[in-house]
């Protein structure tokens, strides 16, 4: 039989390929920069509607997605999820097309202290000494921030928050992760199209060249796909361990913003990245020591023969 620990082992090639996809979407924004970011947001769930069809279709997945709009409560926090997810995109590309890497990668370097404290808060996980003393130095960066880089604070706490809740939403729905993230689409498309509507067009949009239309249809894929595997993730993970692999995307963004984009570092910023890496450092660190402890075979005293 498979253990509880390799069922739990199986989530992390999906944790791996969606954190990776997601620390190269700065540079899939920046090529949009120019269209509006509530309608680059309105176009991104229109364009993941046909991947997710498409994806159900190829699995014989549509009982399930029936089976999801039928079940209220699975209804309710999937339209609850969605409204996370789409305050998340519209605050993460505002700060991308505005330069704000550092406050982008921030956000997901807390991201993950955020969902230890939510899956002791919902879902009953225990913390241990050294996760609480991760999670007070990282509120003591968080707390340098407040002082004097307000800005900043509000676009990271808000993509840390609206990302973590939505995770456990995700984790706590009895839908699978396909069908959940097609329903999430579906309610979001009457939005969307009003979006489309409405809001006025930026310096560029949809039809102006080839290449920017492709590249928004290309957004439903670049949407689609790492919140697929996120998904599965969540649900073949413990929400502590899914958010020790999410370290990689936010490192991503932080190099691409020192390295190619070019934006300056400033004290208060560094002193906060400085205390996020040690109270993930110690995260780390702690993380692995559990592990160890789990790999390490039991061995159980054999009863003596009797004379």
């Amino acid at each position: 039989m498979t253990s509880v620990a390799e069922k739990k082992s199986h989530g992390l090639p999906y944790a791996l390929g969606a954190y990776a996809l997601w620390g190269t979407m700065p540079l899939y924004l920046v090529m949009l920069n120019g269209v509006d970011p509530f309608r680059l947001v309105a176009w991104r769930i229109v364009w993941t509607i046909p991947v997710c069809l498409m994806a159900l279709a190829a699995i014989g997945g549509f009982a399930k997605l029936h089976a999801a709009f039928a079940n209220r409560r699975a209804l309710a926090l999937l339209l609850l999820s969605s409204l996370l997810i789409t305050l998340n995109w519209i605050v993460y590309v505002v700060a991308v097309q505005a330069g704000h890497f550092y406050a982008a990668s921030l956000g997901y370097y807390i991201n993950p202290l955020v969902n230890v404290l939510l899956g002791t808060i919902f879902l009953r996980e225990r913390l241990s000494r050294l996760q609480w003393l991760a999670v007070a130095i990282a509120a003591s960066g968080i707390a340098v921030l407040a002082i004097e880089a307000r800005e900043m604070l509000v676009i990271s706490l808000t993509l840390a928050l609206s990302f973590g809740f939505y995770g456990l939403l995700r984790k706590r729905v009895a839908v699978d992760a396909l069908p959940g993230l097609t329903v999430e689409v579906l309610l979001l498309t009457i939005p969307a199209i009003v979006a489309l509507m409405f809001v006025p067009q930026g310096v560029r949009d949809f039809g102006d060249g080839w290449s920017l239309s492709f590249l928004l249809v290309g957004a439903g894929l670049m949407t689609g796909v790492p919140l697929l595997l996120f998904a599965v993730a969540a649900r073949r993970m413990t929400y502590s361990a899914l958010g020790f692999v999410q370290f990689l995307a936010p490192t991503m963004v932080f190099l691409q913003g020192l390295f190619l984009f070019g934006e300056n570092l400033k004290p208060v910023q560094a002193i906060c990245f400085v205390l996020i890496w040690t109270a993930i450092a110690i995260f780390c660190a702690d993380m692995l020591m559990r592990m160890r402890r789990n790999a390490q075979p039991q061995f159980h005293q054999q009863p003596q023969p009797q004379d």
